[in-house]
Formats: C-alpha cells, structure tokens, sequence
C-alpha cells in the first residue's frame, strides 16, 4: 500500500468518521500540535537510552496522546464509534510522578526559570510550550465542538506542561546545573512583600 492518496492535494484532510476537513481548522491544528509534542518526546527518549528511569512513563505518555488524539480527530456529530482507549486517568498520572520527582530535588519550585540547562531539561522545556500551544488550540476547538474536548483531555494536556516543566528542574538537579533564575512565581512575591 502506497504512502500517499493524494487525497490532501487540495487542502483538506480526512477526519474519524469519514468526513474532510481543511488542514488549518481548530481540529487540526491542535492535533497537529499534540502531534509535534509527541516527536519531540520520542526525541527525548532517543537521547536518554533505553535504560533511563523515565522510559516506562514517557511511552505511556506517547501513546496516551495518540489515544486522545484519535478522538479529537472525531467530530461529535460522528455516528461512528472510536474504539481507541480514553486515558482518563491521565491527569492523576501526571500528578503521582510530579510529586515524586518534587521529593527527591534539592529546591522548591519557586521561580519562573530560563529554559535551557542541558540538552535533556531544553528539550523539556519544548515539550512544555508545545503543549502549552496545544492546550490553547484545545480551548478554540472546545469553543467549536464542546462535546469532543472531553474534561480528561483537557486536564491531561494541562498537567503535562506543568510535568514536564517538573522534568526539566528534576534533570538540571540531578546533573547539578544551576537553575537559571528568572523572577519568583506572583504569589511567593505577594508573600515576601507581607512578611517585609
């Protein structure tokens, strides 16, 4: 079977369910954004090794976001079914790892960092602004097609940015490199000002 259809040469691309959409609609564009913010994640996999304690988590993550993709990819008018997995339980997923990586570093969260460090916590911080640019195509899509942005995609894809922002601080205290600090997050400074 041949890779291509020739079906998109005119701007549109097919949908679940058998309809064709253009390929710069809310619906795409955000899938395509998850879609980005999956490569980079394979990216990231590639340069950690096989053997790196994260493996096991990111390709659930992978293949959560292909799940939730698949059902984006489904208008709410759709009569037909998607048979795929709903990660619901992914937000929670996020919140479990978060708080163990948060234990074991030697700061608290209390700024607003430079991205950079190395390589590993860079390509973290892509992921996180990627799926920040997801999450804000989600909220156009919702707008258009309320019953297809379920509640769990949503919370999913919000508590992704905050992980991998959690990763990226996780990889630069591991290797002992030096945050590269920004401005405290408003409330710490709100609270620095009253005890001033």
């Amino acid at each position: 079977m041949k890779i291509y259809t020739r079906k998109g040469d005119k701007g549109t691309t097919g949908v679940f369910g058998g309809k064709r959409e253009f390929k710069n609609s809310a619906r795409i564009e955000c899938i395509g954004t998850l879609d980005e913010v999956n490569s980079t994640i394979g990216l990231m996999r590639t340069k950690l090794g096989n053997e790196h304690e994260w493996q096991p988590n990111l390709h659930r993550i992978q293949k959560d976001m292909m799940n939730m993709m698949s059902h984006l990819a489904r208008p709410s008018g759709s009569k037909k079914e998607n048979p795929n997995p709903e990660p619901k339980d992914g937000a929670d997923f996020c919140e479990v790892w978060m708080d163990e990586m948060e234990a074991n570093i030697s700061s608290p969260s209390d700024y607003f960092l430079l991205p950079g460090g190395n390589e590993i916590s860079a390509l973290c911080h892509v992921c996180r602004t990627q799926m920040r640019r997801g999450e804000r195509q989600l909220v156009t899509l919702m707008q258009e097609d309320p019953e297809c942005v379920h509640d769990y995609i949503m919370s999913y894809v919000n508590r992704l940015s905050d992980l991998f922002f959690t990763m990226a601080r996780a990889e630069m205290d591991k290797h002992g490199v030096a945050e590269e600090k920004w401005n405290l997050f408003l409330y710490k400074r709100k609270k620095k000002v009253v005890k001033d």
